[in-house]
């Protein structure tokens, strides 16, 4: 008999919130976290873009001691943030004896894109020589599952995807699978995200994906409306402690959702453009409904990729209608970038945790900014209000530069 798995710890951060309650409550009323960028090391009058859904009063020294946190990007910092967050609220304490059944599994697209600026204008200004010893362990992707392993004395399994925008979706999923498999009962996943960087704004405006509605910030970020005009990078972590059932009823775990299915796919078709038709959209639902063993009409709510991209949001909703038939009409769609901005690699885990209280409290946050719906986008994207509903089951949605996605399919907790 496959193991069942469930979330019983979350940890959310992000420009809306720096908790799971200041996260939900404000996008449940609509509020957007995007504003003009404040901490950047150039003149942001230079930049296309001059805004980002940016954490607010975040000081890393709360979750990390001073000198260690000096030997960290910031993409670490907000991941143990998440995870601090994630582990107080699962209550789980990792003895000695558990401590190689617990794993972690935590994805960056990018990791410490603010360190490696950092260390190469030293180089350039003094050598090779004024490169900090700290900077490669600072910097990688893998450090940010490596320092919450050692935070929390987890010897399972430890891994890091680097997946681009799918990065903490398949993070979760493997995860997932882990305790499936029974190579781990807990394993602490999800992603953390820190871009909002010279280079990380400079590149995405270079590409001409970012919004410029410089002067309109909380409105920049605008899923399925025809005047949306790209994406809003944002920055956060979110952070899931997933448990095997009967270890979790066991130490009397309080239950948030269960986890029932993962899907993945690829687009092979473009590095940055989705395929035709939403293929890899459509697929990559598919395999995670499969996976969890359910038919279009028994899930409430998507979580929607939705990044305010002119094709991406059109090619999304295509996908949708494709996975779900004569039911994608009734499906209540709704993208939560549009307050939080685009994690990247950070994405997936925040709105898995998003779609995890979306089935708790039975509420759908709202899709904003979507005053003048694109033609080509005719779902119902619940715009502007949350909306409560009955639901069983939702999905998060998240799709990856190179084409690469994945998908997570969630479950109303019941015995």
């Amino acid at each position: 008999m496959t193991r069942r798995v469930v979330v019983t710890g979350l940890g959310l951060i992000c420009g809306v919130g720096n908790t799971v309650d200041e996260v939900w409550a404000n996008l449940l009323a609509g509020k957007s976290g995007v504003a003009r960028i404040t901490e950047f090391n150039d003149d942001i009058e230079k930049y296309a873009c001059k805004i980002a859904a940016q954490v607010k009063n975040f000081d890393p020294l709360n979750f990390v001691e001073k000198k260690e946190a000096k030997k960290m990007a910031r993409f670490i910092h907000l991941a143990l943030a998440a995870a601090h967050e994630a582990m107080a609220s699962s209550g789980l304490q990792v003895t000695d004896d558990l401590a190689e059944r617990v794993g972690v599994h935590i994805g960056s697209g990018i990791g410490g894109f603010d360190v490696i600026e950092r260390e190469h204008k030293a180089c350039l200004e003094g050598g090779p020589r004024k490169i900090s010893p700290f900077f490669i362990p600072a910097a990688i992707v893998n450090l940010a599952a490596g320092h919450v392993s050692i935070k929390y004395n987890a010897k399972g399994p430890n891994e890091a995807t680097c997946t681009a925008c799918t990065s903490s979706a398949h993070a979760i999923g493997d995860a997932f699978k882990i305790i499936q498999r029974e190579d781990a009962d807990v394993m602490i996943c999800g992603g953390s995200e820190a871009a909002v960087t010279s280079m990380g704004v400079g590149g995405f405006a270079a590409m001409r994906a970012l919004s410029t509605r410089n002067d309109d910030p909380e409105r920049a970020s605008r899923p399925w409306d025809k005047d949306r005009d790209g994406f809003i990078i944002g920055e956060g972590a979110g952070i899931m402690v997933l448990e095997e059932l009967e270890f979790a009823k066991a130490r009397g775990a309080k239950i948030l959702a269960e986890v029932v299915g993962y899907g993945m796919s690829g687009d092979a078709n473009h590095i940055t453009q989705p395929a035709p038709e939403g293929d890899g959209g459509f697929r990559v639902m598919r395999n995670a409904m499969r996976d969890a063993k359910i038919t279009p009409d028994q899930v409430g709510y998507v979580n929607a990729h939705g990044t305010s991209t002119p094709i991406g949001d059109v090619l999304e909703s295509v996908a949708i209608k494709r996975a779900f038939g004569d039911f994608a009409k009734k499906l209540a769609v709704s993208s939560t970038k549009s307050m939080t901005g685009h994690l990247l690699g950070g994405a997936g885990g925040l709105e898995a945790g998003i779609t995890a209280l979306a089935l708790r409290d039975q509420i759908i946050p709202p899709t904003i900014n979507l005053d003048h719906p694109d033609a080509e986008c005719d779902l119902d994207y619940v715009p502007h209000t949350a909306r409560k509903i009955q639901m069983e089951h939702a999905i998060s949605n998240s799709f990856g530069f190179g084409g690469t996605n994945g998908c997570l399919v969630f479950k109303r907790w019941s015995e």
